[in-house]
């Protein structure tokens, strides 16, 4: 890691959120000391909560405020460890096996498979990147609570030594500890063990005012409609939605407010602007059976 990263200079929790807020996240003390901590400590990061609240986010901004390459790996139902971790290009395996063949050359077996299980023929996925890279990381495992407790126990030896076992090769160290976060939906409970090798961090949908702060730092709206935004956003996530909208969905919809050039929220304009906020046909109808209700909150 070059001695002039920021990293460097980050010395306290405070000075990570300034860090953060320069880069567009906004966030409350409390998350950054913890963001903090797990930096200096060198702890995964695991971050729980809704869908939207803007926990992917985070690893996204850590990345750009740290000057650190962003490796993902995006989990789903059915994921195995060759996705996660490598996988060896058969193709190439067959043409250098043929390339011998013909060749005439006389090798052992032992001798041939280690030339074919060796590097040249290992197709690294993301956690294989993140620990190989020639500089630090952040390495962001997204939504683990989709894969199940086979894979999480796979990823404990990474989380607890920063480190893999490749059969044909050994242990593979890092060669820079990543910055590792995963995220979780809370869609099921996560292992005890997975959940003892990380420092967590529950993030809910953010309140009403600094809510107004993201909207209005992000997109430079005026401060009236974004105030009404965020407190017309949170009454719609209190309406029990299939799909409570996100702080992204308060960002654009924020932005197809300015196009429409509203100056405050009514009716009409809401009416007109909710499939932008909003994104499943019960949850439209429903805020539109309500939109007195939450402009009396809003406003």
């Amino acid at each position: 890691m070059a001695a002039t990263s920021p990293i460097n200079n980050v010395c306290s929790g405070n000075e990570l959120l300034r860090l953060l807020a320069m880069h567009g996240y906004i966030t409350k003390p409390d998350i950054a000391k913890v963001l903090y901590l797990a930096l200096r400590l060198q702890k995964p990061l695991l971050l729980e909560g809704p869908p939207g609240a803007g926990k992917t986010q985070i690893a996204k901004v850590l990345s750009q405020a740290l000057d650190m390459p962003m490796i993902r790996l995006q989990c789903y139902e059915g994921i195995d460890e060759e996705r996660a971790l490598y996988q060896w290009n058969e193709p190439l395996q067959r043409m250098a096996l043929e390339f011998v063949r013909q060749s005439g050359e006389h090798e052992t077996w032992a001798e041939l498979k280690g030339r074919i299980y060796g590097p040249d023929f290992l197709v690294s996925g993301p956690i294989l990147r993140a620990l190989q890279s020639e500089e630090r990381a952040v390495l962001l495992i997204d939504e683990i609570d989709k894969t199940g407790p086979a894979f999480e126990a796979f990823l404990l030896e990474i989380l607890s030594d920063f480190q893999v076992s490749i059969p044909q090769l050994g242990a593979v160290v890092a060669q820079h500890r990543p910055i590792v976060v995963l995220t979780s939906n809370a869609q099921r409970k996560l292992t005890d063990a997975l959940r003892g090798r990380c420092f967590l961090l529950w993030m809910d949908y953010p309140a009403s005012e600094l809510e107004v702060e993201i909207i209005t730092r992000s997109r430079e709206s005026e401060a009236r409609l974004s105030a009404q935004v965020a407190r017309f956003t949170a009454a719609v996530r209190h309406l029990g939605m299939s799909k409570p909208p996100a702080i992204r969905e308060s960002l654009d919809w924020i932005d197809a407010l300015k196009i429409l050039g509203a100056e405050e929220l009514t009716a009409d304009v809401v009416s007109q602007t909710l499939p932008v906020l909003l994104k499943t046909r019960e949850d439209i109808e429903r805020a539109a059976g309500n939109v007195a209700l939450l402009l009396q909150r809003a406003c």
